[in-house]
């Protein structure tokens, strides 16, 4: 879309004067995560159909009647602070009904709860689920946002060093790099209308809780790849973490997708915003097109 809808232009407001300034001033993550939790019901658009219930480490997520023989494995986003099965369970189902797979909605430990590695640990508890229960690594395609982008790309590279192969990836806005070393977190501080980046040390900090953030299960950016399967990031232009989507692509030969005028992962509002509507879109025919070819 070559200018900015209605809707978005509203949101992009909201996010800029009132979403942005109070994550700069949220206390704790705590706070920060119950205040995720309150607003969720109200952000994402829940699709008709939607049934979930819980599968040992994930749920299980349908919107409709999905194909056999295809899953998703999806890990939200929240800075490693906000998100969980219940207030993703909406986006989930969206994804679900988009792609006609499956989607199994992992949850793992926000820092609070348990910082580095226990995140990366439960994203491959969830894997290895799928794995036990029948899936065959061509039959999923792993796909997350932001912080959940980041477990996506260290997942990825851990699975492929056992020479399990995914039917591909995709990722929302990813954060991949926790040295801070992209550029745009300096070039597009003022731009990007929801990311504080004042606080994106602290976030690195607390999560890592002293570990190493060159460590390739932190920053995924500096992990190896063995073989990877279809790769497709979509990131808005004036995101501060367009550097680690753009770097993140070259390393796994990946699709890079940027957007014009959006917010950080845009796409949890498919149903009420025409930018978010076609980029899930284009996302659900890349995952449908994956699957067939991991078929072959």
């Amino acid at each position: 879309m070559s200018s900015p809808s209605l809707r978005l232009r509203l949101l992009i407001f909201g996010m800029r004067w009132l979403v942005k300034p109070k994550l700069r001033r949220t206390g704790t993550p705590e706070k920060a995560n119950r205040d995720f939790e309150r607003a969720a019901p109200f952000l994402f658009s829940k699709p008709k159909g939607l049934k979930a219930f819980q599968e040992g480490p994930v749920s299980r997520v349908t919107a409709g009647t999905p194909m056999a023989d295809r899953a998703i494995l999806f890990l939200h986003g929240g800075a490693f602070v906000t998100g969980s099965q219940r207030s993703y369970r909406a986006f989930a189902g969206r994804l679900a009904k988009r792609t006609k797979a499956v989607v199994f909605l992992a949850d793992y430990p926000v820092l609070q709860d348990a910082p580095f590695p226990a995140a990366p640990l439960a994203a491959l508890n969830a894997w290895d689920h799928l794995i036990a229960t029948g899936w065959k690594p061509h039959q999923i395609v792993i796909a997350g946002d932001s912080a959940g982008g980041n477990l996506v790309f260290g997942l990825l590279s851990t699975v492929l060093a056992r020479n399990e192969r995914p039917a591909a990836v995709v990722a929302f806005s990813p954060w991949t790099d926790l040295t801070l070393s992209g550029k745009t977190i300096k070039t597009n501080d003022n731009k990007d209308p929801l990311i504080p980046v004042s606080r994106m040390k602290e976030a690195v900090d607390l999560y890592l809780n002293g570990a190493d953030a060159m460590d390739p299960l932190a920053s995924p950016l500096f992990a190896d790849f063995k073989n990877p399967p279809p790769v497709l990031i979509q990131v808005g232009e004036d995101e501060v973490l367009l550097s680690d989507s753009k770097r993140m692509a070259e390393t796994t030969g990946g699709t890079l997708d940027v957007w014009p005028h959006v917010p950080h992962v845009w796409q949890i509002f498919d149903g009420r915003l025409p930018e978010a509507n076609a980029a899930m879109r284009k996302a659900a025919a890349f995952v449908q097109s994956s699957f067939e070819s991991a078929k072959r």
